[in-house]
């Protein structure tokens, strides 16, 4: 088995202390949080379990999953974000400590499948498999005739009606991560297949079912790249897509913009790019850019999370596990370190990618 462990290149020492970084931030129940005694979310709390993985490191992975196991509610769902040292419900919108995002309740799929593929533990995939299908049975729930899933959910006021681009290609990829589960483990789920399809429909098809009830999200360098890490486009078609927006985001030998008005690179944006630089076939823009981003890396092996180039200045003054693991993931589908290196940047293979049938027509007001 190939691991990071094993991994001989330049820049492995870099790989290895962005991992060490983690590992810092992870406490012994097996939460990691954003860094030492910060919040935690559980997307970002599987991505730097993800890198753990790759790392050569699976204790450290099932203790993060066991943590979710433990926090997960009875419908299925995970708080938007979690104090990691009282476990309370917290939000960026204090008045709401009951808001559930749906992209970070599928997300746990994808971590698993990622597990899987390096290790091929079934019985991993059977301790967890009970908690991944309520995951994702919530998840389905939530998603509109149209194929689009609600973005998010509050029992304590009313969201809006609407879905998100990033989070919903996020989802869809989930999807895919619980239906290879389920086929492996002799579960045929197939309510979400047809949501998997009729979300991969929404996504490719039906622009008119996202930001519906808020200003466009397109400034955001997510909603122009993650559709692709979403694995519903081919590699002709992923590279067509990346060249539409490619100079109004990515700033030479400093990486990808968070938005395209604002004079602000982010690492994390920057690596899930290098991933979908290499969806499209671009195999030297996506080591080109991740090859700039070493600049970012702190002496304690974490990265910032991004550089303003109009002010000189490191901004936000904070390393987050996330942004750690984001570079490591880049690492493994660049170099191909893991079993798993391919699994985002892969096209799908439930459904086809005919580039020749015509989107559908939005429906009649």
């Amino acid at each position: 088995m190939t691991l990071l462990k094993n991994f001989n290149h330049p820049l492995a020492p870099q790989i290895r202390q962005a991992v060490a970084y983690i590992q810092k931030c992870q406490g012994d129940d097996g939460a990691i949080p954003w860094y030492t005694n910060a919040k935690l979310d559980p997307w970002d709390h599987i991505e730097a379990a993800m890198a753990l993985s790759i790392a050569g490191e699976p204790r450290a992975f099932i203790n993060a999953l066991q943590w979710l196991q433990k926090q997960q509610n009875s419908d299925g769902s995970w708080w938007a974000n979690y104090n990691v040292n009282t476990l309370e419900n917290i939000t960026s919108d204090a008045d709401d400590a009951s808001k559930i995002e749906t992209n970070f309740v599928a997300y746990p799929a994808t971590g698993l499948w990622h597990h899987y593929r390096i290790y091929k533990a079934e019985d991993t995939l059977l301790q967890f498999y009970p908690m991944i299908r309520s995951a994702i049975d919530f998840v389905v729930a939530q998603q509109h005739p149209e194929g689009d899933i609600q973005w998010a959910l509050s029992q304590q006021k009313a969201l809006p009606k609407d879905a998100l681009v990033t989070a919903c290609s996020s989802i869809l990829r989930s999807l895919e991560c619980a239906l290879l589960i389920a086929a492996t483990l002799g579960d045929p789920q197939p309510l979400w297949h047809q949501a998997y399809v009729q979300l991969h429909n929404a996504l490719r098809n039906k622009p008119w079912r996202f930001d519906r009830t808020w200003e466009s999200k397109s400034r955001f360098s997510m909603d122009w790249f993650y559709p692709i890490l979403a694995g519903i486009y081919s590699p002709e078609e992923a590279r067509r897509r990346l060249e539409t927006r490619w100079n109004d985001f990515v700033r030479k030998d400093l990486g990808c913009r968070c938005v395209d008005d604002e004079p602000w690179v982010t690492v994390a944006e920057s690596c899930e790019l290098v991933l979908a630089c290499l969806s499209a076939g671009q195999f030297q823009k996506a080591h080109s850019l991740f090859q700039c981003l070493s600049q970012w890396q702190d002496n304690d092996g974490g990265f910032w999370t991004g550089y303003s180039y109009r002010d000189k200045v490191i901004w936000p003054h904070e390393k987050t596990s996330w942004t750690a693991a984001a570079y490591v993931l880049a690492a493994d589908a660049l170099f191909s370190i893991t079993p798993a290196a391919n699994l985002l940047t892969q096209a799908s293979t439930i459904v086809s990618h005919d580039a020749a049938t015509p989107p559908m027509t939005p429906p009649a007001l």
